[in-house]
C-alpha cells in the first residue's frame, strides 16, 4: 500500500513494483481499478500500473481520467474501471494497436466486449465471471453482498501454481476517501487521512 502527496495530490493504492499503482483513490474522490484485458497483442506504450499512478495523480473526475487515458499509449491490452465521488463510472477498454473504447459498464472481467483470446478465456472463466458480477448488480446486491461474492468461486479463484488466483479484493469509497481490502477471513482498511494496520500476513493456495 501506499499513502502518497505528491505535489499536494493525495493518493491511496495498492502499489505494484514501487512506481506503479493497481487501483487506488484520490483527495477529490476519484477511483480507478484495472483488469487485463484479455489479448496477447503487444507494442509500444507505458506500463498500465505507471498510466494508474498518473491519472490519480492528475485527474478529479472520470471525465478527467477518460480524456487521459485514450491519449496515453499502453504497451498491452487492459479494462480500467473509474468512479468519481459524483457516482460518475465509465470502463475503459485500451490496447496498444487501436484506439481506447469507451463504456458505461460498471463491470470488467478480463475480455474487452468480445472473447479475442479463447484459451484464456476458457481458462480463467473470464464470461462466467463477467456475467455472474452483472447479475448481482441487475439483483441490487449490496456492497458486503458484492464483497462476499468476490470471496467464493468462480469470482474467487485459487489457482495460484498456474498463474490465475486471487490476490486480493479492493473496495473503494471515493467520496471517503477510503480503501478495504478482503481476503477470506481478513480485512484490511486504509484512508488518505489514517493508515492502518502496517501489515497482514496471508496464506496463498497451492491448487
Amino acid at each position: 500500500m501506499a499513502r502518497t502527496a505528491y505535489g499536494g495530490r493525495r493518493v491511496l493504492g495498492m502499489l505494484d513494483c514501487l512506481w506503479g499503482l493497481l487501483d487506488g483513490v484520490n483527495d477529490a474522490g476519484l477511483a480507478l481499478s484495472l483488469t487485463f484485458g484479455g489479448r496477447p497483442q503487444v507494442g509500444e506504450g507505458f506500463g498500465i500500473p505507471l498510466v494508474i499512478r498518473y491519472a490519480l495523480q492528475v485527474c478529479d473526475t472520470v471525465e478527467e481520467a477518460v480524456r487521459t487515458l485514450r491519449r496515453i499509449p499502453v504497451h498491452m491490452s487492459y479494462n480500467v474501471t473509474a468512479l468519481d465521488r459524483d457516482g460518475s463510472r465509465a470502463t475503459v477498454y485500451l490496447a496498444p494497436d487501436r484506439p481506447a473504447h469507451v463504456t458505461g459498464r460498471a463491470v470488467a472481467t478480463n475480455y474487452q466486449d468480445q472473447v479475442e483470446w479463447a484459451p484464456y478465456a476458457a481458462a480463467i472463466r473470464t464470461v462466467e465471471r463477467q456475467e455472474q458480477l452483472e447479475e448481482l448488480l441487475a439483483a441490487g446486491a449490496d456492497v458486503p453482498g458484492v464483497a462476499a461474492a468476490l470471496l467464493r468461486p468462480p469470482l474467487y479463484a485459487t489457482r495460484f501454481g498456474a498463474g490465475f488466483g486471487t490476490l486480493y479484493t479492493a473496495e473503494y469509497r471515493p467520496a471517503e476517501g477510503l480503501a478495504r481490502y478482503y481476503r477470506p477471513g481478513q480485512t484490511w482498511t486504509h484512508a488518505l487521512d489514517r493508515l492502518g494496520p502496517s501489515s497482514i500476513q496471508v496464506r496463498l493456495g497451492s491448487s
